[in-house]
């Protein structure tokens, strides 16, 4: 970086500097303060003074040292290498950081984000004479065995002609693979890597509409509470309730092409589990390692609380990058109540007016202009790729009245709230199936119609009726018993028991009940729900409901989810006709 001094530190505040003296500086520019070289950014200008945010330690800063100006905004960098990395929040490789200065991190250490070094096998897609545009695919690298790394033409780019492209070969990431002679007469030379402000959403050629969902193999979340591709959903829950598991098993099952798992503010232990357990999970359409389609951002609660702030930025720029190549990325940020945290700090530094909690009254802004940059996006290049977002909040106390999760809740489309009472009984996924909602619903309803022989929508709203009439059984239940209702609401509440044993709750140790393909749980449902329907006509005929609920097909669909293998459609439907028939005989037998 060229050494332009800009001010020099006039006054510190833990990790927010005054510096005076400015000249020649710019807002969101990037800097490095003092000869420690401290990555920092200026967050705001007035009267001949700059407000400059440190992303790093800023003990030892003192007043008089010169801050050095960059000319650029905080950015990534973006081209091959950036699959299987684990980054700090302001793109810095973890693992070089590690080997320069061992388990805590020096202050002023800087590596490049991807390797400058390693060759790529490059293979040109265009031809010299070729027109090209923003976004057009120029090459491609084989980055891992399952993701082919498409090299672009940068957003920013005009129109203009390939006067040459770099043969098959071997190539780092800053040897130029092309030259455009743009259509103004200038020349372009291109390498396979970009770079893009963190803050900027990279531009799309348009927005699609929300068609398919992203299945997860949860069937609490596919069935009830459906995410569509490109959408945004919050996990909120309490200390314990499940939110990281959620999404480590939705990071390794669900059917996006990428994941972006960021670890924003949580406690160091976690991130530490993540980190060892991301590289052994095996990716199931593979076998090889998750890590082959994965990033990760690692910025704990102990990290600069300024870096934390910026970390969501960085993984979403990424997830979007891979987004313009036409892949379907989903993005784990937990939490984002941190980041909210790491706002309110350095609100509070720089002294401005609190809102809400502390909290600053930019807070529900900050929250829309993360989530807004979901959405399933016709790319520049014309492929087509989505971004989704699913984002962890962690209420104090599980207080889901908090500001966090009420400004997110304004902002997102899907909501699965966790249920403390459900995670201290063990059943996982503890998503509450009162308190959840996904707007989804009619976006990929015809998709599960065609992938359920239109039963999907029917069975559903099925289902969720008798939840909630099974609530309002529970109450009467509390004032006077069970003995008080007759069989038929009885039975409401026996079928609705079945249900969150044998269908919401899933084992994730489980070799067959970790993963439910969306066809055994359409097949599921339908059993539990002629379960119901013949139960009860039996029930009106005079049939006993403890002598339904004995029955060996009974006992058989209640263990369905663990003993039918996922491809062995078929022994569901037998469960199903032999319950239909063991229900049919006794009905017969009190009918006569």
């Amino acid at each position: 970086m060229k050494k332009r001094i800009i001010g020099r530190v006039k006054r510190v505040n833990g990790p927010v500097l005054i510096v005076k003296d400015i000249k020649d500086a710019m807002m969101m520019e990037m800097v490095r303060v003092g000869e420690q070289q401290l990555v920092g950014e200026v967050v705001k200008l007035y009267d001949g003074l700059a407000t400059v945010q440190v992303y790093e330690d800023a003990t030892g800063i003192c007043p008089g040292d010169n801050v050095y100006g960059s000319g650029m905004s905080l950015s990534v960098e973006l081209g091959p290498g950036l699959i299987g990395t684990i980054y700090d929040g302001i793109q810095r490789p973890l693992e070089r950081l590690m080997e320069a200065s061992g388990a805590f991190i020096s202050r002023g250490l800087s590596f490049d984000a991807i390797d400058h070094t390693k060759s790529w096998e490059f293979t040109p897609q265009v031809k010299v004479g070729d027109k090209v545009h923003a976004g057009m695919v120029l090459g491609t690298v084989e980055e891992t065995s399952r993701i082919q790394h498409r090299i672009l033409v940068p957003p920013h780019m005009e129109t203009g002609t390939v006067a040459e492209i770099a043969p098959v070969g071997a190539y780092t990431v800053e040897n130029e693979i092309a030259t455009i002679a743009l259509d103004n007469g200038k020349q372009e030379k291109l390498t396979m890597m970009q770079k893009w402000p963190i803050r900027l959403p990279r531009p799309v050629d348009s927005r699609l509409p929300l068609k398919q969902p992203l299945v997860t193999g949860l069937r609490v979340i596919d069935s009830l509470f459906p995410l569509a591709k490109g959408g945004t959903v919050a996990i909120p829950g309490g200390f314990g309730t499940g939110k990281t598991m959620t999404q480590h098993s939705i990071a390794q099952w669900c059917d996006a092409d990428i994941i972006v798992y960021i670890g924003c503010g949580e406690r160091g232990n976690e991130m530490t589990d993540v980190l060892r357990e991301f590289p052994q999970l095996v990716d199931p359409r593979t076998g090889q390692s998750l890590m082959e389609r994965t990033v990760l951002i690692a910025n704990t609660s102990n990290m600069p609380v300024s870096a934390r702030e910026a970390s969501i930025y960085t993984g979403i720029t990424m997830a979007e990058y891979y987004r313009d190549q036409g892949y379907h990325v989903a993005i784990m940020a937990d939490s984002t109540s941190r980041w909210a945290e790491a706002l309110r700090e350095l609100s509070g530094r720089m002294e401005e007016m609190p809102a809400e909690e502390g909290f600053p009254a930019y807070l529900p802004t900050r929250i829309a202009q993360f989530y807004e940059r979901a959405g399933y996006m016709k790319a520049l290049g014309g492929s087509e790729g989505s971004v989704s977002i699913i984002g962890a909040v962690s209420p104090p106390g599980g207080d889901f009245s908090e500001p966090v999760t009420q400004h997110t809740k304004r902002f997102v489309r899907c909501f699965w709230g966790l249920d403390r009472q459900l995670a201290s009984s063990r059943h996982y996924p503890a998503i509450s199936w009162l308190d959840s909602y996904s707007e989804y619903l009619g976006d990929v309803q015809q998709w599960w119609n065609d992938h359920s022989d239109g039963l999907w929508h029917k069975h559903r709203q099925e289902i969720m009726d008798l939840l909630q009439r099974e609530v309002r059984l529970q109450q009467i239940v509390k004032l006077v018993g069970p003995d008080a209702l007759p069989d038929t609401q009885n039975f409401i509440l026996e079928v609705c028991n079945l249900f969150k044993t044998a269908f919401l709750q899933q084992n994730a140790f489980d070799e067959i009940d970790r993963f439910c393909p969306v066809q055994k749980q359409v097949k599921m449902l339908s059993v539990i729900l002629a379960y119901y329907e013949k139960g009860l006509e039996a029930i009106n005929k005079g049939v006993p409901m403890v002598k339904i609920r004995r029955l060996r097909a009974v006992q058989e669909m209640a263990r369905m989810r663990l003993s039918v293998q996922n491809d062995d459609l078929e022994a569901i439907d037998k469960i199903q006709l032999r319950l239909e028939r063991s229900i049919d005989q006794i009905g017969g037998v009190y009918e006569n």
